[in-house]
């Protein structure tokens, strides 16, 4: 498989580029059907959506849901990959922060 951008009825795949649009944060995120949240939120420019309890940022690290980097909440669910959740169009997210208040 080509590493190159297919044309739509070329594509095995069969992607359907529907667009579809996310709340993160009260903001709204475009996308594309198919789209990881993660995938969404990266394409948007984001590359950190949740904080450590240091405050230390925290987006996507492996990219396969084997860590826990990518947390953040989805439809009032807390702790949700978002490199593993298909978004889905509507989907409401919030991001998530760990910090320790003094």
């Amino acid at each position: 498989m080509s590493g190159w951008l297919l044309p739509r009825d070329r594509d095995p795949v069969g992607r359907t580029d529907r667009p579809i649009t996310i709340t993160v944060d009260g903001e709204p995120v475009p996308g594309i059907e198919g789209q990881s949240v993660a995938g969404m939120l990266l394409a948007a420019g984001r590359s950190s959506w949740r904080t450590t309890r240091s405050g230390a940022p925290r987006g996507v690290f492996c990219g396969i849901g084997a860590c826990f980097d990518c947390l953040l909440t989805v439809n009032d669910v807390p702790d949700v990959r978002a490199c593993r959740r298909p978004a889905a169009d509507g989907d409401e997210v919030r991001t998530q922060s760990r910090e320790e208040t003094a």
